[in-house]
């Protein structure tokens, strides 16, 4: 079914097709918000805010078939806004090992645990990396690997060519490399290309 009948749907009151349009514009939404405030909690928060939003304004949506566009710019105007708020401070008083509900959890004991432990801190190091990136490569990089796009979807979505989008990923990638990578690795490399 196209985004286009499920919005008809929706605005005919069957609540299940705004949930199917959820479920299948959620990763984008979510991917947007991360390239544009650069924090994955905020973005998860950002991406709620603009499917709230989105069901709210559905009558206003004048070409049905394009939703997901329509709603991407939501979520850009949802974000804008939180970024734009004098008033707005964040204390984060997560520890390492928090889950979502705050909730301190310690894992398991054992080799499997210490390499989950070490996968979570290379997660947890590699975003926070990602998020110091300028936006327009922080934009692409997740949008590429949040929606797994072509060159030539994300050249179309961001109005770019698909060069740039290119020339963007190969910077993003040379840059998270640089601060990811261990100087001793990096000397090892270039010994062994010599």
């Amino acid at each position: 079914m196209t985004d286009g009948q499920l919005v008809r749907q929706a605005l005919a009151g069957a609540t299940p097709a705004y949930e199917t349009l959820v479920r299948r514009w959620a990763a984008r939404v979510v991917g947007v918000c991360h390239a544009r405030v650069g924090r994955a909690a905020a973005a998860e928060d950002l991406a709620q805010e603009t499917l709230l939003r989105g069901l709210k304004a559905l009558p206003t949506l004048a070409e049905p078939e394009k939703f997901g566009p329509w709603l991407c710019g939501i979520a850009t105007r949802t974000c804008l806004d939180w970024l734009k708020k004098a008033e707005r401070s964040e204390v984060s008083l997560s520890k390492t090992g928090a889950s979502d509900d705050g909730e301190v959890r310690f894992p398991a004991s054992g080799p499997d645990a210490a390499a989950a432990v070490e996968r979570a801190d290379d997660v947890d190091r590699l975003m926070s990396e990602v998020e110091k990136l300028p936006e327009p490569l922080r934009e692409v990089l997740m949008l590429y690997y949040y929606e797994d796009c072509t060159y030539q979807d994300l050249a179309q979505r961001l109005g770019v060519s698909s060069a740039t989008i290119n020339a963007r990923l190969t910077q993003a990638r040379m840059k998270l490399r640089e601060k990811l990578i261990p100087q001793d690795e990096k000397d090892l490399h270039r010994r062994v290309k010599t």
